[in-house]
This record gives C-alpha cells, structure tokens and sequence, in this order.
C-alpha cells in the first residue's frame, strides 16, 4: 500500500555531516529519514525556499526539457529499501499519449517532483524498514565545494525551509 507523504523537514546527520530529507505520511504519521547527497539537498532546498538562480541547476534543466516535450512528473513513488540505499520511481505522463515510469534516486525524485507539485508517496515496505534500518549515510562530500554546501544547509532551520 501507498501512504502519501510531505516533506517534513531537512536536517544535517551531525556524525557524517550529510543532509537527511525527512518525510512524513500524511494520514498515519509515519517519519521515514533519507540520507542524500549535499548538491541534491540544496536543489530541494532552493524550491522549498523559492530560492532561483541565475543559471538553472540540474533539477530545473530536467524540468525545463521536460516540459518542451510535453511531458510532466505526475507522481513519485519511494518503494523499497535495500542494503541502506532507498529506490524511487518517477512516473511522467505525456501529452503525446504515453504515461511511463522509471526508476530513480529518491532524492532526485522528489527534486522533480516538488518543481511540478507532484504527490510524494512511500510504499507500507518502506515505512516498515526505516523502522528497523541503521542506516549508513552517504559520505559527506569532502571538497571545498561540498563544504561550503554543508555550512549553507547546516544554517537552515526547520523554519527556513517551510514545509510542504
């Protein structure tokens, strides 16, 4: 069964120094953390916080090509976890007449997902292995570039971001 689920709000793993996404299901509750990657963190940081840039990140370039082929995110489905690494599938639809899906990161789903205000939804397996899963976290990105992209995300508040 699918539960959909909003961003709760993101915060910093304080042993590996890696972005955590938080969901939370919107009827039972259920919190499910995803540990991602800095650069993915700040591409769903900046929609969250109506934060554009001159030149388009990744995200929104997708987006952008996305849309010139008449084609949308309708959905995004977080479906199982496996050796610590969490699996997403993005569904799109298109105006040429053919709906399909693929599979995804998850962080890069909800990038997307949250640039075309599609639903977010986490399947009952999921939920029930985030319980149980000490999860590893991805290594922090020790570049200098990575480092500063830690500080900036590390600075943010639960009320900096907002929530969905």
């Amino acid at each position: 069964m699918l539960h959909k689920a909003t961003i709760a709000g993101m915060a910093m793993d304080p042993a590996s120094n890696t972005p955590i996404i938080i969901l939370k299901t919107e009827a039972e509750e259920h919190v499910v953390p995803i540990w991602i990657g800095l650069l993915e963190a700040t591409s769903i940081a900046s929609v969250l916080k109506e934060v554009a840039f001159d030149r388009p990140m990744t995200h929104d370039l997708f987006k952008n090509f996305l849309q010139q082929m008449a084609v949308r995110v309708i959905r995004v489905e977080i479906i199982d976890i496996r050796d610590s690494t969490y699996y997403a599938r993005l569904y799109f639809s298109s105006e040429q007449g053919g709906d399909f899906d693929m599979d995804a990161r998850p962080s890069d789903a909800i990038a997307l997902a949250l640039r075309f205000d599609a639903p977010i939804f986490i399947d009952d397996q999921v939920i029930e292995k985030s319980k149980h899963d000490v999860s590893e976290a991805e290594a922090a990105d020790q570049t200098e570039e990575g480092k500063k992209w830690a500080d900036y995300l590390a600075a943010l508040s639960p009320e900096d971001i907002g929530k969905a």
